[in-house]
């Protein structure tokens, strides 16, 4: 597998990311063993989780399996804080004390004295954001993170959040940014990618082959033992069940026929080499979806393929994105 750095950081990771959110809850932790296995067995380094992911179930998983299963020093752990954990005044949102208590939980559960990509999952209106950033720096200097990033950021904000560690002396730097980027979800572009590159920061996309939309398992039904016929994920994947997902989807699959490939390494290939990214996150139910994911690492689009999927899936940009006239 091929590698990248993050950003404008000395960290290198896989150019594909194994995501766990399901592990606790739809991939009990012998199927995460075996897809953890797969990933590191190909090249993979870079494996994504959060605190609230199956109420911290999933980081309980990872953490069971590092250094027994693969050696610590070959995976580079990326969690998120933020987000609801609990009831009471530390149990979520991006204040000093909520962030650095969720920390010390993140490290617990996955059984680690340090994180190497600690992301803040959302932003947070009700704390100032220098407090916010302020118990990043916190968090590098005790030598329990070692790098920052943050995930579901606007353009502004992130520009607004890169800016002031950028001017502040000694403060941890923003190296990537997590947000849902796909053929079918490109909304990115208008703002964040180019705040992103502005400032140097990498973008590691979520829910690249559209909630699986992209990979044609939904064009004519739901399968039964998919995501989109479970009650927790059903409105999820439901949200790119969409005429313009369908024209997607189509050109998407006449694309993999001419090809000789899948649909999944056709959407994953596409993200995967957009300006400015540098990991999508890949998560599966099992380890035979994981495998088609992996396939992708082969698969270089065509010029003119490309072309024809830009085309079909392109967004609406107007002022102030572009200026007219």
């Amino acid at each position: 597998m091929e590698y990248r750095h993050l950003g404008r950081s000395g960290l290198r990771v896989s150019r594909m990311a194994l995501g766990t959110m399901t592990w606790g809850r739809d991939t009990e932790a012998e199927e995460a063993a075996s897809q953890l296995s797969a990933f590191v067995d190909a090249g993979g380094t870079l494996v994504d989780t959060a605190d609230v992911y199956t109420d911290g179930e999933s980081e309980r998983i990872l953490g069971g399996l590092l250094g027994d299963l693969v050696p610590r020093d070959e995976v580079i752990v990326a969690t998120k804080a933020v987000a609801r954990r609990t009831e009471g005044p530390f149990g979520g949102g991006a204040s000093r004390g909520a962030l650095l208590s969720a920390l010390d939980g993140s490290l617990r559960r996955l059984c680690v004295d340090h994180i190497d990509l600690w992301q803040l999952h959302a932003w947070d209106d009700s704390v100032p954001l220098d407090e916010t950033l302020g118990a990043l720096d916190v968090a590098v200097r005790s030598g329990k993170v070692r790098y920052t990033g943050v995930s579901n950021y606007s353009g502004w904000q992130l520009a607004t959040a890169s800016s002031m560690q950028l001017m502040s002396p000694g403060a941890t730097p923003i190296v990537s940014t997590q947000v849902e980027y796909s053929l079918a979800e490109r909304g990115i572009e208008r703002e964040v990618v180019p705040a992103a590159e502005h400032h140097g920061i990498g973008i590691l996309p979520w829910a690249p082959l559209g909630r699986g939309v992209l990979t044609g398992k939904y064009r004519t039904s739901t399968p039964a033992d998919s995501r989109g016929a479970s009650a927790h994920f059903a409105p999820y994947v439901e949200h790119h069940r969409t005429e313009r997902a369908a024209r997607i989807v189509q050109a998407v699959s006449t694309a993999a026929d001419g090809l000789g490939t899948s649909p999944l390494a056709v959407a994953l290939a596409w993200v995967r080499d957009r300006p400015g990214v540098i990991a999508p996150v890949v998560g599966a139910r099992d380890t035979g979806q994981l495998a088609g994911s992996l396939a992708a690492e082969d698969l270089t689009l065509p010029a003119a393929i490309r072309a024809a999927l830009d085309d079909i899936s392109g967004i609406e940009l107007g002022y102030p994105e572009q200026r007219l006239g």
